[in-house]
């Protein structure tokens, strides 16, 4: 035992791996790269990284049986954060080479090609306009994260049905248009742009997931 908050990296295959383990290392917690199904289901934090296709990174998540422990961890309150495709997914769906691919479901909305006269891939560092109450951008106002990316939501429409629920904290950038940079909503939090890329900034904000879990 170590003190710190156990947090899982889940290993499907997708890129990027062992960066976002050394980040979240650094930021203080006890982190494994696993697909093992008790620990991805009771470690204190999951994060789900993501790198390449959104239709690719799916049929990964797929074979592991990923989108039922997420959504299992997500229904018992459990933490999941996701990064950059890891985010994507979380929405209704990806539309890649007019190709459609279903997401996860948790959000509404649709991950579509950033506009032609942007520069892409939008790679490199922006800011972001996060909501007064984020718990993962405490501290970090007029901050910069490092972003690597074609596709992205451009929209938010979500369905305010319930009046006690607090409504989940979208923050916002803007490459060509504006697009969905990250979403926390209750357990489920999610960033477009890549923390364990983003130096400083990004290491706060993994400090700051962490210390909510």
């Amino acid at each position: 035992m170590t003190g710190k908050p156990d947090v899982v990296v889940l290993d499907y295959g997708s890129g990027n791996i062992h960066s976002a383990v050394r980040a979240l290392e650094r930021a203080g917690a006890d982190v494994t790269l696993t697909k093992d199904t008790d620990a991805v289901l009771n470690a204190s934090g999951l994060v789900v990284p993501g790198v390449g296709a959104f239709a690719a990174v799916m049929s990964a998540l797929r074979e592991i049986d990923g989108p039922r422990w997420i959504g299992r961890r997500i229904a018992g309150s459990r933490p999941v954060l996701g990064i950059c495709v890891g985010h994507q997914v979380m929405f209704d769906r990806g539309v890649e080479h007019g190709i459609p691919a279903e997401g996860l479901g948790e959000w509404p909305g649709e991950v579509t090609a950033l506009p032609e006269d942007a520069v892409v891939p939008h790679m490199g560092w922006n800011t972001v306009r996060p909501p007064e109450d984020s718990v993962l951008f405490d501290g970090l106002k007029d901050e910069r994260f490092y972003f690597v990316h074609s596709y992205a939501v451009q929209s938010w429409d979500f369905d305010q049905s319930i009046e006690s629920m607090n409504p989940p904290k979208v923050t916002w950038s803007h490459h060509g248009t504006d697009f969905i940079a990250a979403v926390e909503n209750g357990p489920l939090s999610a960033t477009q742009f890549h923390p364990e890329k983003s130096g400083d900034a990004g290491m706060q904000l993994l400090r700051n997931w962490i210390l909510s879990l």
